[in-house]
C-alpha cells in the first residue's frame, strides 16, 4: 500500500492536478477567510459551510484520474495482476487522493489560529467543523475512487462523479417536497448528506453522522475493489 501511496501522491504534483486544486481551494478560502476577518467575526463556520460547494467541484477533479487514466494507458492489468492486494491498490489510492484534500484543508487550521491571535474563537465549533469536511471528503473520494473505476474517460468519471455528488444534495429538497412523516420523507431526510454535515458546523460530535460518513465511505470502497477483482479475473 504504501509503494501505491506514494506513487499516486507523487503523479499528484509532477501533474497540474494536485497543484491546481490547492491553488484553486486556497483562493476561494482566502478570499472568505479576509472577508469575515474584516467582519469581525471569530467564526469560520460560514467559510467552511461555502466551502462545501467549492468541494462538491474539487472531489470530482481530484478523483477522476486514479483509476480512469491506469485504464486508458493499459498499465490496469499489469497493476491488478502485480503481487499486491486489491485492498491495497485502492487504500493507497485513497488515501493519496485524501491527503490532498487534507493539505487543502490545513490552511483553515492557519486561519483559526490567525483569527486566536485577534478574537477569541471557539475551537470546539472549529473542530466540528475541521471534522465534519474531512469525513463528508472522505466519503466524496471514496464514491468518485469508484466511479473512477468505472471508466477509463477521466471526463466521464468527472462528470458522473458531480452528477452524483449534486443528486446527494439535492436530496434535501425532494425531502422537503413529499409529506412530512412519510417513509420516504424519512429515509431521505435520513440520507440526507447536508443535514448530517450542517450538524458537525455546531461544534456537536454526534457519533451517527461520524459512522454515516465512514460506512459512506466503506462501502465505496468494498465496491471499487469488487470492480477492479471482477476486471482481474475478467
Amino acid at each position: 500500500m504504501g509503494a501505491i501511496f506514494k506513487r499516486e501522491l507523487k503523479a499528484y504534483f509532477t501533474s497540474p492536478i494536485g497543484f491546481s486544486i490547492l491553488i484553486i481551494f486556497y483562493l476561494f478560502s482566502g478570499l472568505f477567510f479576509s472577508v469575515y476577518f474584516q467582519s469581525g467575526s471569530p467564526d469560520l463556520s460560514g467559510i467552511f459551510s461555502t466551502l462545501f460547494y467549492i468541494v462538491l467541484v474539487l472531489i470530482p477533479i481530484l478523483t477522476m484520474r486514479l483509476f480512469s487514466e491506469d485504464k486508458r494507458q493499459k498499465t490496469d492489468q499489469l497493476l491488478l495482476t502485480a503481487p499486491v492486494k486489491l485492498t491495497a491498490i485502492v487504500l493507497g489510492k485513497f488515501l493519496a487522493a485524501l491527503t490532498v484534500f487534507g493539505i487543502a484543508m490545513g490552511i483553515m487550521v492557519v486561519y483559526q489560529i490567525l483569527v486566536s491571535f485577534f478574537l477569541a474563537p471557539d475551537w470546539l465549533v472549529f473542530v466540528g467543523n475541521l471534522l465534519g469536511m474531512l469525513l463528508f471528503g472522505g466519503s466524496l473520494i471514496a464514491m468518485g475512487l469508484f466511479i473512477s473505476a468505472l471508466t477509463e474517460s477521466q471526463v466521464v468519471a468527472a462528470i458522473t462523479t458531480f452528477a452524483v455528488e449534486l443528486a446527494m444534495v439535492l436530496i434535501d429538497l425532494l425531502s422537503g417536497i413529499l409529506p412530512s412523516g412519510t417513509f420516504f420523507s424519512k429515509a431521505l431526510v435520513w440520507l440526507s448528506v447536508y443535514d448530517r454535515y450542517t450538524s458537525f458546523t455546531y461544534g456537536t460530535l454526534d457519533y451517527a453522522n461520524v459512522v454515516f460518513f465512514l460506512s459512506l465511505t466503506f462501502i465505496f470502497l468494498l465496491l471499487t475493489t469488487m470492480v477492479n477483482d471482477r476486471r482481474r479475473y475478467a
